[in-house]
């Protein structure tokens, strides 16, 4: 992308503190993504197989299939968010303007039931294959939005603490798209009876939603970005490092590959347990429907307000210890959820509360770390490269997504699961090898992940004092340019 259209905006100066509007808007921008990231990882695993009739090993293929192919095609777009050259919008912005509306109309047309063929195994395969498509395509606009939206944070300020802070707007705004889609959908479900029109109208208030969002972000940061990008033009341009060379020195960065461990099981725990929940709410307690959101607002309601909680407490105890008291409590949570029995509806949600407690240092640790990963390598390399950063970050969070489900879906075929006819009312009844996958999906293996996502914790070598030791020689180099 190349915008030469002239830029009369006068950017105000780059000061370190961001004003709450700008922090507002950028937060903004995380409510589209997370409410269609959190409706997919919530729901298009049940869509698939108690609506559209998708058997539960193929369900996970569909989206297996997609979020490889995302993962592998981040990188690229982060490349070329790091390349684009626009004095209009900066490098970022224009991939979220013009890739908003596409994003939202692909990510639509995933919760529709077309109707093939009256033959039912030739009626599955034909949806099998629209929706891998149509993921396909919906997953590349995802990248296009959100991987530049990632990758902004360390051009909005370089303070360790402010951008704390900053991750606190957004995951405020992710989680709370998160909570305000499960709301919807706990209307939306109690308010119409058909399966297929419940999934069709919740699709199209969160596409509306989303898009909107995302426009938001881009106007309310856009002077701000000019504002970095100005002094950044101004600096003198090192040689460019060829892309394969790029990623040797990627992975030759100790701290990134700390940062991506504890991440990538942060998110597998996440993934596995949201896309389970829905299974276990209904089968193991015997719970309806429309009683799943409820579950859910429980774990993403204490996740939004621990939020604030621990962005303060990092400013004094660090951002590892933090991660360590969250994790610890959410551990405690899914190993107990494995025992747990249909009458005890109340540790249940006390359990939620639990998880919610660890999912919100999931959400704002590892991000809060990436920033300073990137000054690190800036340091080494003499180039700022956010967008290949960021690119393997969120590379790294589709494949826990992706091989998360594929997990739970093929999982669940093995034990006997029994998915839905399409169109019917009423769900089948499932075996007990098929409630016994559910149990450990949702308990024992969420654990494990998160027991070695402690353990890389505990040796993750940059702190608020070597960090400020990276900024300081930072300045000086640029001081005797």
């Amino acid at each position: 992308m190349n915008d030469s259209a002239d830029n009369s905006a006068q950017s105000p100066a780059l000061s370190p503190k961001l004003d709450f509007k700008t922090k507002l808007a950028y937060g903004a921008g995380d409510l589209g993504p997370a409410i269609t990231a959190n409706i997919s990882i919530f729901f298009l695993l049940v869509f698939f197989t108690n609506v559209a009739g998708i058997p539960a090993g193929l369900a996970g293929s569909v989206l297996l299939i997609g979020k490889i192919w995302d993962a592998v095609n981040d990188p690229f777009v982060g490349l070329l968010t790091d390349k684009t050259k626009s004095r209009r919008w900066g490098r970022r912005l224009p991939w979220m303007f013009y890739g908003a509306i596409p994003f939202g109309i692909f990510f639509f047309l995933q919760w529709i039931v077309p109707q093939f063929s009256s033959d039912r195994s030739t009626n599955m395969w034909a949806l099998f294959w629209y929706y891998v498509v149509i993921g396909l395509i919906s997953q590349v606009f995802y990248t296009v939005v959100n991987l530049p939206y990632t990758a902004m944070t360390p051009e909005l300020t370089q303070d360790y603490d402010e951008r704390t802070s900053l991750n606190s707007f957004r995951f405020t705004f992710s989680i709370g798209g998160s909570i305000l889609s499960l709301i919807l959908a706990q209307i939306v479900f109690s308010q119409i009876p058909d399966r297929q029109q419940q999934y069709f109208i919740l699709a199209v208030i969160c596409t509306v939603i989303s898009v909107v969002s995302l426009y938001w972000c881009v106007f309310g940061v856009r002077d701000r970005i000019l504002a970095f990008e100005a002094k950044r033009i101004q600096q003198e341009e090192p040689p460019s490092i060829p892309f394969f060379e790029q990623l040797k020195i990627v992975f030759t960065n100790r701290p990134f590959l700390f940062v991506i461990g504890i991440y990538l099981f942060s998110w597998l725990a996440v993934q596995i347990t949201a896309s389970i929940i829905p299974y276990f709410v209904i089968n193991c307690m015997k719970l309806k429907e429309a009683d799943v959101p409820t579950v859910m607002i429980a774990v993403q309601g204490t996740a939004l307000i621990m939020l604030f909680v621990w962005s303060n407490l990092s400013k004094k105890i660090g951002k590892k210890l933090v991660y360590f008291l969250g994790m610890s409590l959410w551990i405690i949570a899914a190993a107990g959820l494995f025992f747990l029995q249909s009458d005890q509806l109340v540790l249940m949600y006390i359990m939620a509360v639990m998880a919610g407690v660890g999912v919100s240092t999931a959400y704002l640790v590892p991000w809060s770390m990436i920033p300073d990963v990137i000054e690190l390598d800036e340091l080494q390399t003499g180039q700022r490269r956010e967008g290949i950063f960021y690119g393997f970050m969120v590379l790294l969070q589709k494949f826990g997504l992706a091989f998360g489900l594929f997990l739970v879906g093929n999982a669940l075929q093995s034990a006997g699961f029994k998915e839905a006819v399409a169109g019917q009312s009423t769900l089948p009844i499932q075996p007990e090898s098929a409630l016994t996958a559910i149990r450990l999906a949702v308990g024992p293996i969420p654990t494990v992940c998160l027991i070695c996502g402690l353990v890389l914790t505990y040796f993750y070598p940059i702190t608020r004092e070597m960090h400020a030791e990276i900024l300081l020689k930072l300045r000086e180099r640029q001081t005797n340019k």
